[in-house]
């Protein structure tokens, strides 16, 4: 079978392994000159294209975030930097050989149904070579859209006397780093994980910011007890309910979110919380001011709901991202509605049942990382093309779909922001279910012990979904028992006495972070 695949970023880099692993012939049509997607940091404007800031780091631990066949250097930090995270993609990339399979600067123009389709499933892709500007068209099998859903702004409905703000105004994501706003005062719009990072990197260069938001956030580190990372995945867990509970009150002991101006009215696990190490540092500092939402604009500042009136020199909203398919049949097959867009499991438009041979990749955001769910939808893709595993039918497609809709609606608060909002942990499950990888745990507790342990108390890391089943990859085992090695060890740099004698904290005394999950 012929694979086409839509962009060589975090998502389409294992949509090329998985299809490999199939025995498919896959190529890859990149827009750009590179590899890496949102997280190849370009310094220049990138309209089309997901980019990240000079100093962003993950979010989610290295563990979390690997490949399931490709654990990340014992050296890499437990939260790498953007640069590093490249270099983990170009390391797999070079391991898995993908490279020969990308053509980069081959823009995809349109992905339609070929006129036999209903036959064959078979999609016609146009493309253009960007570099002769030649244009062409070839007949795939099978198409992986792995476009990423950090592209295209989102700008809210302007404010009252917007237009007449003679200062600037631009989206967070035209910003790169803090050249140009040394000593202005700034006004950050949004309390997500782009306006905290802002808020925090800009205090320290500008004269003052303000941070805008309309309900508040729950702020968490990525460092929790102990010096533990956080992880985002345990396969037990207390009740909703309780986790919430606990949680809430985790992260108060850190930081009175009420006292700070942070705190929303809905609970920590029913919004994606933002993860910033430093910002009620930098309002406990004054150089961040939270406000409530903006009001109306004058022209050289604005007035904040509660009267405040504030000169500013520059706005930045950092409102997120409208998702969007226009290359998929001039986006008529993929509809989205106020960022709700209807797809099984999150990857297949179900009016296509019959022919299961497009899919969207990555369309998620997880408490966790997107990375291996990525990876874990192309290996249900590559699975059902080959025949491993059946697909219900359009029916079922649109039950499941109104299940997870009326889920999201019970879970999380109405939001743009909320609406391909995943738990990681039954996420994960639910697909290593459907391709036959979730491992067997009560038996490894006879067998394997050791390994037993691991699963119970380590979180879900992505390596355990190698150990039974298709493509199960021998090194698995050992992945996930070095483990904590790897997450120990790269902090230990300065080797004192005390240094040596330090020893990986204890998961069962510790285990209540599974609320995180």
């Amino acid at each position: 079978m012929k694979i086409c695949v839509i962009g060589a970023g975090a998502s389409g880099l294992p949509a090329i392994k998985s299809a490999i692993e199939k025995g498919f012939k896959v190529t890859c049509f990149e827009k750009s000159n590179d590899i890496g997607g949102l997280w190849r940091y370009k310094a220049d404007p990138c309209p089309g294209e997901g980019s990240v800031m000079r100093s962003t780091v993950i979010n989610t631990s290295k563990e979390m975030t690997a490949y399931s066949d490709f654990p990340p250097p014992k050296e890499a930090a437990n939260f790498m930097h953007n640069s590093e995270l490249l270099r983990y993609f170009r390391a797999y990339a070079e391991h898995n050989d993908l490279l020969r399979y990308i053509k980069l600067e081959h823009s995809v123009s349109n992905v339609a149904r070929a006129p036999d389709f209903d036959e064959s499933g078979r999609w016609i892709v146009t493309y253009t070579d960007l570099t002769t500007e030649k244009t062409t068209t070839d007949i795939f099998d099978g198409v992986m859209v792995c476009t990423g859903h950090h592209t295209e702004e989102y700008w809210p409905k302007p404010f009252p006397g917007q237009e007449f703000f003679k200062g600037k105004i631009i989206h967070s994501h035209q910003y790169k780093d803090f050249k140009g706003f040394e000593d202005k005062r700034v006004i950050v719009v949004g309390i997500g994980n782009s306006g905290g990072d802002l808020c925090v990197e800009l205090s320290k260069v500008a004269e003052k910011v303000y941070l805008a938001t309309r309900s508040g956030t729950w702020v968490m580190n990525r460092i929790w007890d102990m010096g533990e990372p956080v992880n985002n995945g345990f396969r037990k867990s207390f009740p909703f309910w309780l986790q919430n509970w606990i949680l809430s009150n985790k992260l108060t002991v850190r930081c009175d979110h009420g006292r700070y101006g942070l705190k929303p009215k809905h609970r920590p696990l029913e919004a994606h919380l933002t993860v910033n190490d430093e910002l009620p540092n930098r309002i406990a500092c004054g150089m961040v001011v939270v406000k409530p939402n903006i009001g109306s604009f004058t022209e050289d500042g604005v007035i904040f709901e509660d009267g405040t009136i504030i000169k500013a020199d520059i706005i930045i909203f950092a409102t997120g991202y409208s998702i969007g398919f226009p290359v998929v049949e001039e986006g008529k097959l993929i509809p989205v509605t106020e960022n709700r867009v209807e797809l099984y499991k999150f990857m297949y438009p179900p009016g296509l049942a019959k022919h299961n041979t497009l899919a969207v990749i990555g369309l998620i955001q997880p408490a966790g990382s997107i990375m291996p769910i990525s990876e874990m939808q192309a290996r249900v893709f590559t699975g059902a093309l080959a025949g491993e595993l059946a697909l219900p039918g359009e029916k079922e497609m649109k039950s499941d779909i109104k299940k997870k809709l009326e889920k999201m609606k019970k879970v999380f608060v109405a939001s743009r922001r909320h609406t391909i909002q995943v738990e990681y942990v039954s996420f994960m499950e639910e697909l290593a279910r459907m391709i036959g990888v979730r491992p067997k745990l009560w038996t490894r507790w006879v067998k394997d012990p050791a390994l037993a342990f691991v699963l119970s108390f380590h979180g879900l890391a992505p390596y355990q979904y190698r150990l039974d089943g298709p493509n199960s990859w021998p090194g698995a085992r050992e992945a996930l028992l070095e483990m904590d090695e790897r997450v120990f060890e790269t902090t230990r740099t300065r080797r004192t006495k005390e240094t040596m004698e330090s020893r990986p904290f204890s998961k069962i005394k510790y285990s209540y972070r599974a609320v995180i999950a």
